[in-house]
């Protein structure tokens, strides 16, 4: 059967009432995730995971992905209408999305980016069902060498690529490992760190420190900074945008769908990454650069579409290869592993329903959030208006409720709120958690190739070198750790290069 054949089967599989709702819930819980700035989709998913276990495979994962994507959709509202982004990847829409509003014309910033964010997402869409299968078939070579060098290359790439210290951030993914250690080792046997509690003696759940390090501490932070914010008071009328404004908007949209697709496959590259590259470019090739960060529509258009497009880029490494290249990915990484699937080479092949259903479903899915987007600002902004402090007890509510319902364990309610508090703690020593939580995710499986590479060399490290891809793989690792620590001595002694500036 050809790619149309499996889309159609998709479409047959993602157009059942059950899909479709799951569609529906998810994608509509993202915009508001993504509208209120709140806990975001890493904790959202974090509290829903428990609610999956009575669905259908398939549903889960419709559900959890619109949740992801979804809330790409409503960050910009804030950005537009508070200059406070709703998701940290519409920081650069503030920049002129405010601006358009602040001189009347919210409503086309509005509508160029709902748009764009849908172009970019159904062009994106294409571009995973078209490069993941080969993928796939490009990973069945990899064995245990290679797949310990790519989740090491993953869990360096997201720990190196950032505005943070590199040394923190490779910290916490070496706590990260270290917590991934607790429990029973899956081939001896034996207790390893779990102080004899029956509870840890099964791991330390992905679920509880997910919500605690992203839900609770989010909330404490909130709560510490809660200021009263006033929406921008502007007429939402002419939502489409003119002319001038497609003619303007076009290009900025097809590169940010490019720009923004693949580097959401490359490990670390995120949904943030791409809105600053996007932004850049039309900058640079803007014949009136000056005019960006003063309110015109290619600085909206650019970035809105790059996140979206990167939603679905950040997919392929994950059905593809197994392997999250962020740690929103590795949250959808572990909804598969509790539905006792592993993405990965075979996925396509041994679970073709749910790939192709999922496929299917965001194209359903960015049709519902335009819908939803345009027509509903209006509600939107009454959304925006609800005090913080009727919010924050809420989101306290469902992640206790959440966690507690995953296996009727009040000791993982303690584990919540011990990394909640920890997250907290560490957020104010500028410790990035992602790091942490995709290591935790990624440390089984890298213990589990490293070991059996082990056995298969008869204990010889030589093999990880000996293999051309996991060769490659380590040589970036080490040069991306070198330019990194050269950028940083560079930065310490001042040299500036002739003009940058």
């Amino acid at each position: 059967m050809d790619a149309l054949g499996y889309l159609l089967l998709g479409f047959n599989t993602a157009f059942t009432g059950t899909n479709l709702f799951a569609c529906f819930v998810g994608v509509a819980i993202g915009t508001l995730i993504g509208v209120l700035p709140g806990i975001g989709p890493v904790g959202t998913m974090a509290i829903l995971i428990p609610i999956t276990y009575t669905m259908d495979t398939t549903s889960a994962i419709i559900m959890l992905s619109g949740i992801y994507y979804g809330a790409q959709y409503g960050g910009s509202t804030t950005s537009i209408l508070l200059n406070i982004p709703g998701e940290t990847t519409a920081i650069v829409s503030c920049l002129d999305g405010y601006q358009m509003a602040k001189k009347g014309r919210a409503g086309p910033a509005l509508g160029i980016s709902a748009i764009g964010s849908f172009i970019g997402g159904m062009l994106s869409v294409f571009g995973l069902m078209l490069l993941t299968p080969p993928l796939g078939k490009l990973a069945l070579d990899f064995g245990p060498p290679e797949t310990f060098s790519l989740i090491l290359f993953g869990v360096m790439m997201v720990s190196s690529i950032g505005s943070g210290s590199l040394v923190k951030s490779l910290i916490m993914a070496t706590l990260g490992m270290f917590v991934s250690l607790i429990g029973l080792d899956n081939i001896s046997g034996f207790s390893r760190f779990t102080l004899r509690s029956l509870t840890l003696s099964d791991g330390v759940g992905l679920v509880p420190v997910a919500v605690g390090m992203f839900g609770i501490a989010e909330v404490l932070t909130n709560i510490e900074v809660m200021e009263k914010q006033e929406v921008f008071k502007t007429e939402f009328r002419n939502l489409f945008p003119t002319w001038r404004d497609w003619n303007d908007s076009i290009k900025p949209i097809l590169r940010g769908t490019v720009v923004g697709f693949f580097i959401g496959i490359i490990p670390g590259g995120g949904t943030i990454l791409p809105t600053f590259f996007a932004y850049g470019i039309e900058k640079r090739l803007s014949k009136h650069p000056e005019k960006f960060g003063t309110g015109i529509v290619e600085g909206i258009a650019a970035p809105e579409t790059a996140n979206n497009a990167a939603s679905s880029g950040s997919m392929v490494p994950l059905f593809a290869l197994g392997v999250p290249p962020h740690v929103v990915m590795a949250m959808l990484l572990g909804a598969f592993m509790i539905h006792g699937i592993q993405p990965g080479p075979l996925f396509i092949k041994e679970h073709s329903d749910i790939f192709w259903g999922v496929i299917a479903s965001m194209c359903i899915g960015n049709v519902m959030l335009l819908i939803l987007n345009l027509p509903l600002i209006g509600i939107w902004v009454k959304i925006l208006k609800i005090p913080y402090p009727s919010l924050f007890p809420l989101i306290i509510l469902f992640c206790l409720v959440g966690v507690f319902s995953l296996n009727n364990n009040a000791y993982e309610l303690f584990i919540m709120v011990f990394f909640g508090f920890m997250g907290y703690v560490l957020r104010k020593m500028e410790y990035p958690a992602a790091p942490f939580l995709l290591a935790m995710v990624l440390g089984p499986m890298m213990e589990t190739n490293f070991r059996q590479s082990m056995v298969i060399a008869q204990g010889d490290v030589a093999i990880f070198f000996d293999r051309p891809i996991s060769a490659v793989l380590l040589i970036l690792i080490f040069l991306v750790l070198i330019c990194l620590l050269v950028l940083k001595v560079v930065r310490k002694r001042g040299f500036v290069v002739k003009g940058a500036e």
